[in-house]
């Protein structure tokens, strides 16, 4: 998916890998490579290990290795891969001449996400037998690797009956067969009896494989009890669980904003005590939690172009306050140019405005709300970055935008620096209390607070914090984003279903499909 073009000379490239290809909590992602020697990087330290190597193959200009190295991808994490090249001669630059190429491929493996609707009804074939009328109900059995047999499903009783219908229900594929499509499933069938005591009318088996051709003469099951009772399918639906990752394969953007607070209790940023001081040896609080989630981020955006936000500042010429000014000066384009760009801005805001107050967070969350407002098909989903110090000015104000909020395409996450108490950004977070505002309840969790100094590394160790920091904070949006898409019932692009095009084994080729890579745009 991703080329990186390498001169060869010391035999190695180092490269981070892009996170267009990331799931959370964690997804196995399988790596294909050619000719190389794959390291990896523990988060926080410079330590490479190896992970594995292909193998060897002689005489060829385009090798086409076998073996694949499987990871664990983190949506939170900033991975490094290494890739060493081992060859029997050293090759040396040509001028004029590429030497090579090195090629990464990622898919995400498929684990078996899917999930089957089934219906079955029932019909006594013999009208006389003693039983009469039934109360019948299905118990169904995953066979195991050993022979046995493990109860993974049973259906309601369906009573007085001759002809029971059984509710439609949904089952994972994997409780059902444990993804492999060919194995045995055996479905027994029961008459209920009141003392617990239920008589056994007989049993059929069966295969998903067999399942999945659908309601057809090869569904309809005469049970081993004498033929007397006879199960036929209904219906048969195929749903395969989507992840975040099927939506960035098809197309979907990550917008990120920062807003900084630029209120004076931060301290004036000429003295070392402030936490907006520009050390020339180590960043500051505001820099490190800024660049700790923006440098991940920013891959899940194509252009990475990023509006960035300050709040509580006097503005010149006039010293005017203001809680929603453009870090780069320019209000009509308030866009930077990556997360280096939006430092550079800040940096600069830090020598032209004058800190003041109050700590108002409402309008920079109303901001990016209208961005968000005007894009609810799915091609967009935006992220807003608060970094304050101090304790929230507007508070009622905030819920009310937060639960505005919460129906649209959108994730907030606030990091709290300095000494401050931030109990007030405990309520925001609404991990244990739903928000509300003036009756209203957010229609879903859509803040994520944490304070930066539960993330400091005591050793001193700068890059551990930052990557601590950004593991937490970002480890939500996943799920915020696909409760968001679940609830409007949208689905991921067409490019995504073709993720599965690579499954052989699947008994319905309709429902396979291919590797789509994702696409940029932005309302920018």
């Amino acid at each position: 998916m991703d080329r990186m073009n390498n001169s060869f000379v010391n035999m190695a490239s180092t490269g981070n890998f892009d996170p267009l290809n990331a799931s959370i909590p964690a997804t196995k992602v399988e790596i294909t490579v050619s000719f190389c020697v794959l390291y990896t990087q523990g988060m926080g330290n410079k330590e490479w290990r190896e992970f594995g190597r292909t193998e060897v193959i002689d005489n060829t200009l385009n090798p086409d290795f076998v073996r694949k190295f499987i990871l664990d991808y983190f949506f939170e994490e900033r991975q490094n891969l290494r890739f060493d090249f081992r060859l029997e001669k050293a090759l040396g630059g040509i001028p004029g001449k590429k030497c090579g190429t090195i090629i990464v491929k990622a898919e995400e493996l498929n684990n078996c996400r899917e999930s089957v609707m089934m219906q079955f009804c029932g019909n006594k074939l013999d009208k006389k037998d003693f039983f009469g009328k039934s109360d019948p109900f299905l118990v169904f059995h995953r066979s195991n690797e050993d022979g046995t047999f493990t109860i993974c499903h049973k259906t309601e009783v369906v009573k007085n009956t001759l002809n029971p219908v059984w509710q439609a229900f949904k089952i994972p594929v994997r409780a059902l067969c444990n993804g492999d499509y060919d194995r045995t499933i055996k479905v027994e069938v029961y008459d209920w009896d009141r003392d617990g005591s239920h008589d056994f009318i007989g049993e059929f088996s069966t295969s998903y494989r067999e399942l999945s051709r659908g309601q057809s003469q090869f569904n309809v099951y005469e049970v081993t009890w004498l033929s007397h009772f006879q199960v036929t399918l209904l219906s048969f639906l195929v749903d395969i669980e989507v992840t975040f990752l099927d939506y960035i394969k098809g197309g979907t953007q990550i917008n990120f904003t920062v807003a900084i607070d630029f209120t004076a209790s931060n301290g004036n940023p000429a003295q070392p005590t402030s936490l907006h001081y520009m050390s020339p040896y180590q960043l500051n609080a505001y820099a490190m939690a800024l660049k700790a989630v923006g440098e991940i981020i920013q891959d899940y955006d194509s252009d990475k172009m990023f509006p960035a936000l300050g709040f509580g500042a006097k503005l010149p010429p006039d010293g005017r306050v203001s809680h929603e000014f453009a870090l780069n000066g320019n209000p009509q384009n308030p866009y930077c140019t990556g997360i280096d760009g939006v430092m550079e801005a800040y940096y600069q805001s830090l020598k032209s405005v004058q800190l003041y107050g109050p700590t108002n967070f409402s309008p920079v969350i109303n901001h990016v709300a209208r961005y968000a407002a005007s894009v609810k098909d799915g091609s967009q989903y935006f992220v807003l970055l608060i970094i304050t110090d101090g304790v929230i000015s507007d508070m009622a104000q905030t819920k009310e935008s937060i639960v505005n909020a919460s129906c649209l395409p959108m994730s907030i996450i606030i990091v709290g620096v300095g000494p401050a108490e931030f109990d007030a950004m405990v309520e925001l977070d609404g991990d244990e209390i739903r928000i509300s505002s003036r009756g209203r309840y957010a229609e879903r969790d859509i803040v994520q607070f944490v304070p930066f100094r539960d993330y400091i590394d005591r050793t001193g160790n700068h890059i551990l914090s930052m990557a601590r920091l950004a593991k937490d904070v970002l480890a939500e949006i996943p799920d915020q984003f696909l409760s968001y898409m679940r609830t409007r019932g949208i689905k991921p692009s067409p490019g995504a279903a073709a993720l599965h095009a690579a499954e052989p084994t699947h008994p319905n080729p309709d429902m396979r499909g291919g590797f789509f890579r994702g696409r940029g745009g932005s309302p920018k």
